[in-house]
Order: C-alpha cells, then sequence, then structure tokens
C-alpha cells in the first residue's frame, strides 16, 4: 500500500497571509492528484497535515521569528483550501500539527503499517515539506519517499528547489508531476 501525506493545503498557505502565486498556482494540481491516487490507490492511506496555531502565536518561537499570525485554529485562514478539501473527501486523516513537522506522524501511521512508499505533496515544500519528509526518512529509512515537485510550493521559487535539491541528497525521489 502506498501512503500520501499532503502538507498545510490551507488558505492562509496559499491565498492568505502567507500565500504566494506559487502556493496559490498548485492548489488544482494538488487537487488533481488527490483524485488520481484514490482512483490508483482506493484502499491506501491519506493523510493531511494541518499548520495549528493558537491565539498566543506572536509569544512563540516561531511567533517571535515569523511575525505573521496564521493557521489559527478555527479561522478561516486554518481550513482547507475548498478544492484541497472537496478531494480528500472524509476517507482521509486530518492530523493538526503544532510545528514545521508532525512530530508524531510515525505513531499516526503506525511503526508496523504495510507502507511501500510514501507520496508527499503541499506547501511550504522549503519549511513543512521538508521537515515531514525528513521525519518519514528518519523513521522509516527502508520505506521509498517521493515528493511530487508540481504539487508543492515554497516561499520562493528559489528556496523550493533548494528544498527539493536537498531532500534528492538525502535519497528522497523528486518527480516533476504524479
Amino acid at each position: 500500500m502506498k501512503a500520501l501525506i499532503v502538507v498545510d493545503m490551507q488558505n492562509d498557505f496559499t491565498t492568505g497571509v502567507l500565500g504566494n502565486p506559487q502556493t496559490a498556482a498548485v492548489v488544482d494540481n494538488v487537487a488533481a492528484m488527490i483524485n488520481k491516487f484514490r482512483k490508483d490507490e482506493p484502499d491506501a492511506l491519506i493523510i493531511a497535515t494541518l499548520d495549528t496555531h493558537f491565539d498566543n502565536y506572536s509569544e512563540t518561537q516561531e511567533g517571535r521569528n515569523l511575525p505573521v499570525p496564521h493557521c489559527i485554529k478555527g479561522s478561516e485562514g486554518w481550513e482547507l483550501v475548498p478544492e484541497v478539501r472537496t478531494a480528500l473527501g472524509d476517507k482521509c486523516i486530518l492530523a493538526e500539527k503544532l510545528t514545521f513537522g508532525k512530530y508524531d506522524l510515525p505513531e499516526l501511521i503506525g511503526w508496523n503499517a504495510d507502507i511501500e512508499e510514501f507520496i508527499v505533496i503541499g506547501v511550504c515544500t522549503d519549511i513543512c515539506v521538508i521537515s515531514n519528509v525528513m521525519i518519514l526518512k528518519a523513521a522509516y529509512p527502508e520505506i521509498p519517499v517521493r515528493v511530487i515537485a508540481d504539487c508543492c510550493a515554497g516561499v520562493s521559487p528559489e528556496s523550493h528547489e533548494n528544498a527539493l535539491s536537498a531532500m534528492k541528497v538525502c535519497q528522497v525521489r523528486v518527480d516533476e508531476t504524479y
């Protein structure tokens, strides 16, 4: 079985306070890929992460270093973009994460899960996608991890490319399309 990890496809990262033209542009690709993945792998595991902050965001280390409140739980910016929410349907696991990576992702997946490959898509390639990919690589060193580049976008095109290059060095397969 394959597992699809959809990282932080939330309003604040696509069209909201931290969005940019590149993150907004991948929404349709991500939704289309989820739909194709569901068709190809009907029984596969799908996990969608939700960057989750609270009203005290400005008092956290992240808030002091990135003073842009975003993904405040319960806000419109915290919600998944509608196209992705629709594609995910109700046959997925929604996983809130309080930092860049979902540090307990292996517990959520299961240590003895019958996974033959992880496929990772989403935004921000250079912060949250790479963090989750590295958690998967560390926890499951013998399971291939693949990132789909046209279903990812970063803070800038340059940092997106840097993140893809860094993941390749860590033996992550990066494909342009699914």
